[in-house]
């Protein structure tokens, strides 16, 4: 029976996310401890992701299905303004996963094509993937046999690692904190689920790219 093993690192821009936690140097080298063995590392094909595997001394191929969730013509817009402006396409967009009234990807859409991608992984050597926080949440789904709509409610803060590992036909995961100390409030990622506050992580403070 093959047997897959991944960490993926979650690089998605935060207050104190990885931009800016990794200009501190014993931070550097703390994530970088915490990292797993691993054979082969992939990254999301944005730079930020590229810059989190450089800060990190990570050799990282880029990986075009780790890409982020498509937010359309929301893209990097406050989420304050896409309140005000979209009230109901937001409430359909955190509670329906079919939804896309940004003219973006649906979270459905997403789950699948992440799910495409674990199917189709080898088994062997320990992978290294580093990529936003919606990939991550979107693995989690599948691993977990979750609900799409079940994607908002699941913890992932920025450098934190999400292990998933598939033996005998079952996946487990196993989340590790990040390394560094918390002295912000909770981001995006550990906000209650359903409000607003967790999807702040892309929308409002990610910026292109």
């Amino acid at each position: 029976m093959v047997t897959v093993r991944l960490t993926m690192l979650c690089a998605t821009a935060t207050p104190g996310g990885p931009d800016r936690v990794l200009e501190n140097e014993s931070v550097v080298t703390a994530v970088r401890a915490a990292l797993p063995p691993y054979a082969r590392a992939l990254r999301a094909p944005s730079a930020r992701c590229a810059r989190i595997a450089g800060a990190l001394a990570v050799e990282a191929t880029p990986e075009e299905t780790l890409r982020d969730l498509d937010y359309g013509a929301w893209d990097g817009r406050p989420l304050r303004d896409i309140a005000a402006k979209d009230p109901h396409g937001l409430s359909a967009w955190l509670t329906d996963p079919e939804a896309a009234p940004h003219g973006g990807e649906s979270v459905a859409r997403l789950c699948d094509r992440t799910a495409a991608w674990l199917t189709a992984l080898p088994g062997g050597p320990v992978l290294l993937a580093i990529t936003e926080a919606a990939v991550i949440r979107a693995a989690l789904v599948h691993a977990l046999a979750v609900p799409a709509r079940a994607f908002w409610q699941l913890r992932v803060p920025s450098l934190s690692t999400v292990t998933l590992t598939l033996r005998e036909g079952h996946w487990t995961a196993r989340l590790t904190p990040p390394p560094v100390p918390r002295r912000l409030p909770p981001t995006a990622g550990e906000s209650a689920p359903g409000t607003l506050p967790a999807v702040r992580e892309r929308l409002c403070l990610a910026g292109r790219p």
